[in-house]
């Protein structure tokens, strides 16, 4: 990748493709392609040809996706699993058509089997049964996953995966009906403190692990594969550490300075007991991250407190 190469960023306004593409301009490449998805929709076949036949990209980074919680991807079902494969085969394919130097598709580590053996190794996919709740959402990524891969193994097409953990940062979505667990406990603690009430209530029974990276973290990741990375396995990006929900739940809680109680709704799913990644392959490659938890977090919140989502 060199800096004049013409870089489209699929999904350049949401939280993952916002920091890929402050991360491309830091290091001076300038030559980015976007487009909002009124102006492309990715699930239309004859509409995502016709841009990569008029835009000719050399490089593509496939970031846009159809993304929630626990709750939208259950509710959701259908939508879930019809646009995320409508959006990866649209783009997959018209980037070999049009002859794209280097592809990266970003899949999820929500996709690995429910029970696979902790830390995840990139071996684990496709060895056991999915989570249920986020099902469909999980056979689109893995699709997008194998479609990679096989067009690299057919055509000869330098397309790599990712394999992010959990994320949070910038641009996170804060809707409590479809967002992730870290910034919707941000947004249930700020708008107890401000209303002043006595507990908050979170989902489950606060003990399964998860993992979380600062999403300019998964940038620096993504940047450094596209520029040394050209195999046909796809790496998992993450920080090799975990914590409890529980854990996780005290700790906005404090940054947040929230002093009320937590009520634990367990007639709600907990989701997977467990979803480490195995990071080994990106660290031997040279690649660690840099942001701490509670750093990102404080970092997050504070953002979020000046916005005008935190005043309503």
């Amino acid at each position: 990748m060199i800096k004049q190469d013409k870089i489209y960023i699929a999904g350049h306004r949401g939280m993952v493709g916002s920091a890929i593409v402050r991360r491309l301009q830091k290091d001076g490449f300038t030559n980015i392609i976007t487009r909002t998805s009124k102006e492309l929709d990715l699930k239309e076949q004859v509409a995502v040809r016709d841009f990569f036949k008029s835009e000719k990209p050399d490089v593509v980074v496939l970031a846009a996706a159809k993304v929630g919680g626990i709750h939208a991807n259950n509710v959701y079902r259908a939508q879930f699993l019809y646009e995320n494969l409508m959006i990866e085969s649209n783009v997959i394919h018209s980037a070999y058509e049009n002859g794209v130097k280097k592809l990266l598709f970003l899949g999820s580590s929500c996709i690995y089997p429910k029970l696979a053996p902790q830390p995840l190794k990139e071996e684990s996919l496709l060895t056991g049964l999915l989570e249920q709740t986020n099902e469909p959402y999980a056979i689109a990524k893995i699709a997008g996953i194998k479609l990679a891969e096989s067009y690299r193994r057919q055509y000869g097409a330098n397309f790599i995966s990712a394999m992010p953990t959990n994320l949070y940062g910038p641009n996170d979505n804060y809707d409590l009906n479809n967002s992730h667990v870290l910034p919707a406990l941000i947004r249930k603690f700020h708008t107890a403190k401000i209303s002043g009430a006595a507990q908050v209530e979170v989902w489950g029974t606060g003990s399964p692990m998860r993992e979380f990276l600062h999403v300019d973290d998964l940038a620096d990741a993504c940047f450094f594969l596209l520029q040394n990375y050209d195999e046909e396995m796809f790496v998992n990006i993450g920080t090799g550490e975990d914590l409890t929900i529980k854990a996780l739940a005290e700790m906005i809680k404090e940054i947040v300075g929230y002093t009320g109680e937590l009520k634990w709704n367990t007639d709600k799913p907990d989701g997977t007991p467990r979803n480490l990644m195995d990071v080994s392959r990106l660290h031997n490659l040279g690649w660690k991250h840099r942001i701490g938890l509670r750093e990102g977090i404080a970092a997050v919140y504070s953002e979020f407190a000046k916005s005008e989502l935190a005043k309503a």
